[in-house]
């Protein structure tokens, strides 16, 4: 199965928490229906992305990056590559390239949710889990990050926009 075909299988299968999420769910698939390079950054009119924002349920807190280029507090994430065989499988590269993080797990269950935002390069239709953390992880800033920090679930409104937010909440619902 190409990564083609697992995101399309994924959003098929994906049970959306609410209608607006749903829509997104069916926009996100008649997109990889529309366009056969839909996942790859090449694919101007937008591609898939996939995310995790890694989260340390213990301690109540979450990792959040300092986006290089868009100088913003954000979950890890971004563009697959041709070694993804899943999308689950990029969204976890993602977390631990840029956490620097040894052993994460996605949290069971598929994605948490899906967020459409517009980029330098083109439409992101960005693919949401989460990255459970193990018992004391120490994470290491990447070449992508400008830091790289630990935030208490309550001050995450504070440094992140609106879609971290969301990202959060839900998850923290779920966990």
């Amino acid at each position: 199965m190409s990564l083609h075909q697992d995101a399309a299988r994924v959003l098929r299968e994906w049970l959306a928490p609410d209608a607006a999420q749903d829509r997104l769910r069916q926009d996100y698939g008649d997109h990889l229906a529309a366009y056969p390079d839909g996942m790859w950054k090449a694919c101007q009119d937008g591609h898939i992305t996939a995310s995790a924002l890694v989260i340390d349920p213990s301690q109540e807190r979450v990792l959040l990056t300092l986006h290089r280029k868009l100088k913003m507090w954000l979950q890890m994430g971004g563009h697959c590559e041709p070694e993804d065989a899943t999308l689950a499988g990029a969204a976890l590269r993602e977390a631990t390239e840029e956490s620097g993080i040894e052993g994460l797990t996605l949290l069971p269950g598929g994605p948490v949710r899906l967020d459409r935002h517009r980029t330098p390069c083109a439409w992101h239709l960005d693919v949401q889990y989460a990255a459970l953390a193990p018992r004391g992880a120490v994470a290491a800033i990447s070449e992508e990050s400008l830091d790289l920090r630990w935030f208490g679930y309550d001050e995450v409104a504070g440094v992140a926009d609106e879609s971290v937010h969301r990202l959060v909440a839900r998850t923290r619902a779920l966990v």
